[in-house]
């Protein structure tokens, strides 16, 4: 093994895909949460209850359900350049005409179709992953790319809450206005997606070709060791794999409590007493501390070979941190709890996310990946909507809460019960992925 060549073509493959993905999954989050932040002005001036908006930013998830198997399938057919390209325009035109909601049925309508246009993007970056990179930097890959979510909170809170300022410029609001703006770089992005994604390392003409023919044959390698392990590799395996069924559940409790966070945090920030613009920076600091804890926890899993602790663990500690901003009565301490939900739910994810493709390979993997995404992601409905019900017949955010960090105790639960069957060969996959 030549380790010289491995880390030179590891660092150039990064550098090339790695910053630019990440700039693609932030416009992307930036996009699907930026409801948030137009809720502050955005429900008055529509008279939304929250009920209305629970139901209106979570249905999201049910357009985005319905068509991410398709989408990925799709993907792995025709190549993820174009596809990719194709979700992000769609995405972007359909995100600005959330501007021009009237009432509560254009607000369903938009937010069910933005759902829709961009479904199969995360799993297709995801998947697009698996064809650069070795299983064993999947995890610190993945972490670094998943990062862009609390970034672009980090970075986004404050641009939408300085957006909603330019209330009345030109007759219109100022949550018009961040919709509108906001919009424009998934488009313009989504061309660019065309002149810069390579399909597959043989394809690389950036790479040198000692560089390419050694990253083409360890991919092919891993792809058959998967093959040979009788690793299922059709796209019905993927689907009816129960491993597949299980880690789906447990990603719903995690994106359960992350989009409880995109969309109601400033929100809830606000009902201290902070002001849009105060709120747009407080949201922002859980977020980074989200950033640091993300990545350093993936390299923590990537080095010790561990992944269902790093996932039980974080779990854990955004359900603590759940219960704590439900029983809080200070600006400061709910910052300190959502620092600790924020922290846990996205160190949660990279492990997580390397386990699918220890046991799938192929259109399995494009299947069970969309599987896990897709039933996964219903948590960002059920989350909100939940918490607009309770908030509406109790007047409190506080059962809502308590109900997220019930589906985040359930998913490490769940965790646990699969890393105490690794007696059985299909458990160990996922409990003990360092055997393969």
């Amino acid at each position: 093994m030549n380790s010289h060549l491995e880390k030179r073509v590891m660092r150039k493959v990064t550098l090339r895909i790695v910053p630019f993905i990440m700039l693609l999954y932030f416009i992307a989050f930036l996009d699907r949460v930026n409801i948030g932040f137009a809720a502050l002005t955005m429900n008055k001036d529509l008279g939304f209850s929250p009920l209305v908006f629970g139901t209106g930013a979570g249905i999201f998830f049910l357009g985005y359900f319905l068509f991410e198997v398709p989408s990925n399938l799709i993907l792995h057919k025709v190549g993820a350049r174009i596809w990719i390209a194709r979700v992000m325009i769609s995405w972007g035109i359909v995100s600005a005409c959330m501007a021009l909601v009237q009432g509560s049925t254009s607000f369903y309508t938009l937010r069910f179709l933005l759902g829709v246009a961009e479904a199969g993007f995360f799993p297709g970056i995801i998947l697009y992953l698996s064809y650069w990179f070795p299983a064993a930097k999947r995890a610190q890959v993945t972490a670094i790319f998943m990062a862009a979510a609390p970034l672009s909170t980090a970075l986004g809170s404050p641009v939408s809450a300085a957006l909603l300022e330019m209330h009345g410029l030109l007759g219109f609001a100022g949550w018009q206005w961040m919709f509108v703006l906001e919009a424009i770089p998934a488009v313009v992005f989504g061309v660019v997606v065309l002149f810069w994604l390579t399909d597959r390392p043989a394809k690389a003409k950036w790479l040198t070709d000692e560089e390419r023919d050694w990253l083409t044959a360890t991919m092919q390698a891993e792809e058959q060791a998967r093959a040979a392990q009788k690793s299922h590799s059709s796209a019905w395996r993927g689907l009816a794999d129960k491993r597949v069924l299980a880690l789906a559940l447990v990603y719903f409790g995690t994106s359960a409590g992350l989009y409880t966070l995109g969309i109601w945090s400033p929100q809830i920030i606000h009902s201290f007493g902070a002001s849009s613009l105060q709120t747009g920076f407080l949201n922002a600091f859980p977020a980074v501390l989200g950033v640091i804890g993300m990545i350093l926890w993936a390299r923590h899993s990537d080095r010790t070979r561990e992944r269902s602790w790093h996932v039980i663990a974080a779990c854990v500690l955004a359900a603590a941190g759940l219960i704590l901003a439900g029983n809080v009565s200070t600006l400061l301490a709910v910052i300190i709890a959502l620092s600790l939900v924020t922290v846990g739910i996205s160190a949660a994810k990279p492990p997580l996310w390397s386990m699918p493709t220890l046991f799938l390979s192929g259109p399995a993997a494009a299947a069970g990946i969309a599987v896990i995404n897709s039933i996964g992601n219903l948590g960002g409905f059920i989350g909100p909507v939940m918490i607009g019900v309770i908030r509406q017949q109790t007047g409190s955010y506080a059962w809502g809460l308590y109900f997220v960090a019930g589906l985040l105790v359930l998913s490490a639960l769940i965790v646990l019960y699969l890393s105490g069957k690794a007696k059985t060969p299909h458990a160990a996959d996922i409990a003990h992925p360092h055997t393969h």
